[in-house]
């Protein structure tokens, strides 16, 4: 059995033996959920919410950082971080490691995103000491042993040899690539085949180093776990990483190449679009009218404008919608579909059509009252579980939202009127569209150079 496939095994066997406790960890609606600050003697803060009726317990956690922090000519460098911090740790090697977490049920693992590094931990309560002792020896004394270096290297180049034949993965990247030219959000998360093989050891401890740091730290706790054990975690797991991050400041940007359509030439039966824009930050005040006019155009139910005229009324494509995308340094709506390489054209200006109707116009009263009810509805789909109220709770930290959101959100949903959502309608998509699609599509060439 090959690295990855062993490591996939072990993980599939931990989240097995886990999510038999975590089947029906929280069916309460959201207004019930208890959220308390809880802060350790050394001064680490985390949300907790604190659930006795299953042996389990939850920790999601980030670093603010991730990839935009991966050195000049290193991209990459945080998503392998990422795939060792699970390697061997202090004394003990890769495979000694796993076989440790894999008999006690543990399930530890660490992403990178472009603000920040993650990083969960699900465990049952009655291996919770063992659990933190795992956790808090893979973020102070992480390994990076050549050998699983270079298994977890090979692994990433080979995703990213696969990546260059999928259209989905080149448009994606060519629109991030021709929106923030020469700035780190340009750059993929994963890395590219030049980055990937350059980047040492060295590399690795020194961003761990750098960016794993009190200071840009977020914590979330949830299951059978009380405020005073948290403390004592807290302290125990974190409290070995410096006080403060020796990050290299990002400037804030807006994208880029407004107007423009991109066109990359690939032998393959469908043509995929990506399309996007200037987004509206988090905080900004009319960030809720935006969510509720992205909802309307195409935010994934089936009844979005883009859903019902691509795909509905005229069957152009399989699905298509948009999202909004805030980061700590910009913000962005971003959509997509795939259809075939004799509609493309056809399909890309219903898209830009809907598009631009919906800035001129903004959503009909009916319209906002469905996605008010939507979205107030659906929330509770992302508090019915351990692990998704956890990574909720480090989200709303890392975007400041308060630890009231959950209370306050239906209101500031209900608040938006009409006059509201035709206004931020214009200032979301009244500026423009980037355009990238990967494939043959007929007709349509690249408005740029490429």
């Amino acid at each position: 059995m090959s690295g990855l496939a062993l490591r996939l095994s072990r993980c599939l066997l931990r989240r097995a033996a886990i999510a038999v406790a975590a089947l029906a960890v929280f069916a309460a609606p959201a207004s019930a959920t208890t959220i308390e600050r809880v802060v350790s003697d050394g001064g680490i803060e985390a949300w907790l919410v604190h659930e006795p009726a299953v042996p389990l317990i939850a920790v999601d956690f980030a670093f603010v950082g991730g990839a935009v922090q991966d050195p000049p000519g290193k991209a990459g460098t945080a998503n392998l971080v990422a795939a060792l911090l699970d390697e061997g740790v202090g004394d003990i090697d890769s495979k000694t490691f796993h076989a440790r977490l894999e008999r006690k049920a543990i399930e530890l693992g660490f992403s990178a995103e472009r603000d920040t590094l993650r990083g969960t931990l699900r465990t049952l309560t009655e291996n919770r000491d063992e659990a933190f002792e795992d956790l808090r020896l893979a973020l102070v004394l992480p390994r990076f042993d050549p050998i699983d270096v270079e298994i977890n290297r090979a692994q990433i180049v080979s995703a990213l040899r696969r990546a260059t034949t999928s259209p989905t993965e080149i448009a994606n990247l060519r629109w991030w690539q021709a929106a923030f030219v020469d700035h780190p959000y340009g750059r993929p998360v994963d890395g590219t085949l030049e980055s990937v093989p350059t980047i040492t050891i060295d590399d690795l401890k020194g961003y761990t180093h750098r960016v794993l740091a009190l200071a840009n730290l977020k914590v979330a706790v949830v299951g059978d776990i009380d405020a005073e054990t948290v403390k004592k975690m807290l302290d125990r797991v974190f409290g070995g990483l410096p006080a403060q991050p020796e990050m290299t400041p990002i400037a804030a940007v807006a994208p880029q190449g407004l107007g423009q359509r991109i066109v990359v030439k690939l032998d393959v039966p469908q043509a995929v679009v990506t399309f996007g824009g200037p987004g509206i930050a988090r905080k900004d005040p009319d960030f809720m009218a935006a969510y509720l006019v992205n909802h309307v155009l195409g935010g994934g139910a089936f009844s979005s404008r883009l859903y019902q005229e691509v795909r509905e009324k005229r069957g152009l494509a399989y699905s298509v919608s948009d999202s909004l995308i805030w980061l700590k340094h910009t913000a962005v709506f971003l959509g997509g579909t795939a259809t075939r390489a004799d509609r493309t054209g056809e399909t890309l200006l219903v898209i830009e059509k809907e598009i631009h109707r919906l800035a001129e116009d903004g959503p009909t009263a009916d319209e906002l009252a469905k996605a008010k009810t939507y979205l107030n509805g659906s929330f509770a789909l992302n508090l019915d579980t351990s692990s998704k109220i956890a990574a909720l709770l480090v989200q709303l930290q890392l975007d400041d939202l308060g630890i009231d959101y959950f209370a306050q959100r239906p209101q500031m949903i209900n608040a938006v009127t009409l006059d509201d959502a035709k206004r931020v309608a214009k200032r979301l998509l009244g500026s423009g569209l980037l355009v990238t699609i990967a494939g043959r599509p007929e007709g349509l060439v690249s408005t740029t150079a490429d």
